[in-house]
């Protein structure tokens, strides 16, 4: 178990080291390139801790599905402020222990004191989770409102990396943003935040939702040319499939940025301009673009594809069916 230690960042004492419980649970890294050897590339899924029995019962069909698929791991969210943090610790710890899946747990700075953060990490090495996703984290109610630090928390995502690097042998990744961080002031200073958490230990990062591959190439040349050795670590592309005008409401709230007016458009004729959307058809276009992102995606040598999923595997299934991945589960659900 985990006693964390009082002491903040600027304290004498440093914090105690939580014990390699599970030392021998493989990083993100390595589980990317044991699945890159391969005939595809490896891809990942997003999970998201539900709100009641029926969300929970949905989330567990859509893992067992996902699990007979063998991604290369998959993350389960963090709510804004905390506020899912009891559940994602709980079911992160299911995911480590009842499945042969390899999770990644979400940790959030906002709405924490240092003590919490540490405290959390230790949850999580006490169920055998050695793969932490660190995010500064969106404000509660607005994820795009003011961002106000706990008094006795931390200002920046890279502080947060050092602190979980310090308290043992974690695995550590962290967000990027293919267009930009929406507190950035231009695209140069929100390069330099990514290769300062890369720098204070991060393996590889995970980008926000984007809907432009274009975007994401840029990011990628933007980091290796600030700098080459942050650079050559994973850049990993985060996909949603679209399967209605709801989830695009739905990703544009998630990333905070509008989608391409030629993807809407596509969608738009897909939905018609009847009283009544015809989910069908933008479900089709959602699947063509996604697969589309996709295979770009690999052709540029993306070294992953991770998806979100909104606790359903259907949609993520028929991208991968697309692309020519041997599907072995049998979907359930949409």
């Amino acid at each position: 178990m985990y006693s964390p230690s009082e002491s903040g960042l600027s304290g004498v004492r440093r914090p105690a080291r939580i014990s390699p419980i599970a030392s021998g649970v493989p990083s993100v890294v390595q589980s990317l390139r044991r699945h890159a050897a391969g005939p595809r590339v490896p891809f990942s899924v997003e999970f998201n801790p539900p709100r009641d029995a029926a969300g929970e019962a949905r989330l567990w069909r859509a893992v067992r599905e996902f699990e007979r698929m063998h991604p290369a791991f998959v993350s389960m969210t963090y709510g804004a402020g905390g506020s899912t943090k009891d559940r994602t610790a709980r079911i992160t710890g299911q995911l480590a222990q009842q499945t042969t899946l390899l999770p990644v747990a979400h940790l959030t700075a906002v709405g924490h004191s240092v003590a919490e953060l540490r405290a959390l990490v230790g949850s999580y090495a006490d169920c055998g989770i050695r793969n932490i996703l660190v995010l500064r984290g969106d404000p509660p109610g607005d994820p795009l409102g003011e961002w106000h630090r706990h008094p006795d928390g931390v200002e920046y995502a890279e502080e947060l990396v050092r602190i979980v690097r310090d308290l043992g042998d974690f695995h550590v990744g962290v967000a990027s943003f293919p267009q930009g961080h929406h507190r950035s002031p231009d695209l140069d200073t929100d390069t330099a935040f990514l290769a300062a958490k890369l720098r204070a230990g991060a393996d590889y990062s995970i980008t926000q939702m984007f809907f432009d591959v274009e975007h994401y190439l840029r990011l990628r040349d933007r980091v290796l040319a600030a700098d080459p050795v942050q650079g050559a670590k994973p850049i990993i592309p985060e996909l949603m499939p679209i399967t209605s005008m709801r989830t695009v409401a739905r990703a544009e709230e998630l990333s905070g940025r509008a989608l391409p007016a030629a993807v809407l458009d596509r969608l738009r004729r897909a939905a018609g301009d009847g009283p009544e959307e015809n989910r069908a058809a933008v479900r089709r276009v959602g699947i063509e673009i996604a697969t589309e992102m996709a295979q770009r995606l690999i052709d540029e040598g993306a070294p992953c594809l991770h998806f979100i999923t909104l606790n359903f595997a259907k949609a993520t299934t028929e991208v991968l069916t697309n692309l020519g991945y041997e599907v072995t589960a049998a979907p359930l659900s949409a």
